[in-house]
C-alpha cells in the first residue's frame, strides 16, 4: 500500500524537466497529494500562485531555464507556504532569507522529495 502521508494536501510542483517533473508529480500523487501543475518557467509558478487560494506546500527546482526561482519562492514566503528546493547548487547560490529552506541535491531519490515536503507541511 502507497504511503499516503500527503493525504489530500495541495502541493504545487515547479520543475523544467518534463521528465523529473512527470516522476515527482507521480510519486507525490502516490503519497495522495493534489497536484498543482506542474509549472515549467518562473512566471507559469507566478501565475499558479496567484490563482490558487490554497497550497500546503510546494517543491520548487532552484534553475528554470537558467532563472533562479526566488521571484515564486518569494511569494510562497510571503504567504507563509512551505516549500523545498531540489538542486544542483550548493548553499552559497541562495540567499540568507532561504537558510532554513529545506534543500534536495540534484541528482535525487524522488521519495527524498516526498519525505521533505510531507516533514515541512506537517511540521
Amino acid at each position: 500500500m502507497a504511503d499516503r502521508t500527503l493525504q489530500d494536501c495541495r502541493v504545487l510542483v515547479v520543475e523544467d524537466d518534463f521528465m523529473l517533473a512527470d516522476e515527482i508529480v507521480t510519486e507525490l500523487s502516490d503519497a495522495g497529494a493534489v497536484i498543482i501543475g506542474p509549472a515549467g518557467t518562473i512566471e507559469d509558478a507566478v501565475a499558479l500562485i496567484g490563482s490558487e487560494p490554497d497550497i500546503d506546500g510546494a517543491v520548487l527546482d532552484a534553475n528554470l531555464r537558467g532563472e533562479m526561482v526566488f521571484p515564486a519562492a518569494d511569494l510562497l514566503l510571503t504567504r507563509g507556504v512551505p516549500f523545498v528546493f531540489t538542486t544542483g547548487y550548493d548553499a552559497s547560490t541562495f540567499p540568507p532569507r532561504y537558510d532554513h529552506i529545506v534543500r534536495c541535491e540534484k541528482p535525487t531519490d524522488i521519495r527524498r522529495v516526498t519525505l521533505a515536503i510531507g516533514r515541512v507541511i506537517h511540521s
